[in-house]
C-alpha cells in the first residue's frame, strides 16, 4: 500500500507512517509493535516518550513484519466504512477505514496519517483509497458498499462531478482505478448521527500526523 497518495508529513510522523505502511495500515497491530519497541516507560502516545526514544524504536522495526492473517470473508461482498479527520482544517489529518462482512462482522481496521497540514476533504479521499486498496490486497475482487459521510467525495467519485474539489485529481484517480478492478461497487451516505467505526481510526491517524518535527 506504499503507493497510496498523501500529503507532506513532518519527519517523525513520516517515520511512523512508513512503519504503518509495512503493516498494511493495520493500525492497532502496528502501534502495538511500536509500543513494544519503545524502551521502559512509554509508547507511541505516552507523553513521557521523547522524540529520540521514538526515532530509535522505529529504527528497530526495519524489514517486513509478520502481519496478522485477516478473517475469512465468505461470499463475494463486503462493506467498507471510511472517514477522514483534520484538526484545524487544514491541520494534522488522518484517515480511517473498516472492512466488514455484510452482516456487520469486522474484518480489518485500517488507519494512517495523511498530512501535517491537510484538510478534511483530502483526508476523506485518502480514507477511501486506503479502504479499497485494503479490500483488494486482502480479499481480491469483491463487490463493496462504501459507507461514507462526505458528499464531496460521493459527488466526485460516483456522480462524476470532477469539479467538486479542485486539486484532488490524484486521489480521484487512485480511487477510481481501484474501484474499476472490483466486480461492483456502490455507496451509502452516512448522516452525522450514524455510527461510523472508521472515525476513531481517522482520529488516531491525525494524532500521528501531529507528531513532529
Amino acid at each position: 500500500m506504499s503507493d497510496l497518495p498523501g500529503e507532506p508529513l513532518d519527519p517523525l510522523a513520516g517515520r511512523v507512517e512508513s512503519v504503518l505502511a509495512r503493516y498494511g495500515y493495520e493500525l492497532e497491530t502496528a502501534v502495538e509493535a511500536i509500543d513494544a519497541a519503545v524502551p521502559g516507560h512509554g509508547g507511541l502516545f505516552d507523553p513521557r516518550t521523547t522524540a529520540t526514544e521514538l526515532r530509535d524504536a522505529l529504527e528497530t522495526l526495519d524489514g517486513e513484519p509478520e502481519r496478522p492473517v485477516p478473517p475469512a470473508l465468505s461470499g463475494d461482498a463486503a462493506v467498507l466504512y471510511v472517514d477522514g479527520s483534520a484538526r484545524g482544517n487544514p491541520g494534522p489529518a488522518g484517515a480511517g477505514a473498516v472492512l466488514q462482512t455484510p452482516d456487520g462482522g469486522t474484518l480489518v481496521r485500517l488507519g494512517r496519517p495523511v498530512g501535517s497540514r491537510a484538510d478534511n476533504n483530502t483526508a476523506e479521499y485518502a480514507a477511501l483509497a486506503m479502504g479499497v486498496e485494503g479490500l483488494l490486497e486482502r480479499y481480491g475482487r469483491r463487490r463493496v458498499e462504501v459507507r461514507i459521510d462526505s458528499m464531496t467525495v460521493i459527488r466526485d467519485v460516483w456522480q462524476d462531478r470532477a469539479n467538486a474539489v479542485a486539486g484532488r485529481e490524484r486521489y480521484r484517480r487512485a480511487i477510481t482505478d481501484r474501484l474499476a478492478r472490483l466486480p461492483g461497487h456502490d455507496w451509502r451516505h452516512l448522516a452525522d448521527s450514524d455510527p461510523n467505526p472508521a472515525d476513531a481510526l481517522a482520529t488516531v491517524g491525525a494524532d500521528i500526523a501531529g507528531l513532529g518535527p
